[in-house]
């Protein structure tokens, strides 16, 4: 493929490129900012796969994450964690927690 960075004086100008996923065989853009990080990175190589099939080869050994479902100790909605409660703490839910979170 050709090379789609532009140099306008010392500074790289990059376009976004459409690939091919050699996993899956679908085209998915190599955006622009994706280019720049490669580069700060030194990365040399284009990626192959698209997010999708990259995510799937990282996730591929890992156990499904297992949601345990309570009542959020705030405003008595439904909170859905990743951990068993226990009756000694108090459970938020996302935008309790959040809430609380934010007006530390």
């Amino acid at each position: 493929m050709n090379e789609e960075v532009m140099m306008t004086g010392a500074e790289e100008v990059f376009e976004d490129e459409t690939l091919v996923c050699k996993e899956c065989g679908n085209e998915f853009v190599f955006t622009a900012g994706e280019q720049k990080f490669y580069k700060e990175k030194g990365f040399m190589n284009k990626p192959k796969s698209c997010k999708a099939c990259r995510d799937a080869k990282k996730n591929a050994g890992r156990a499904p994450r297992e949601y345990f479902i309570t009542t959020c100790a705030e405003c008595g909605g439904e909170a859905k964690v990743t951990f068993q409660p226990s009756s000694d703490r108090p459970v938020y839910c996302s935008a309790c927690f959040e809430a609380r979170k934010n007006a530390q």
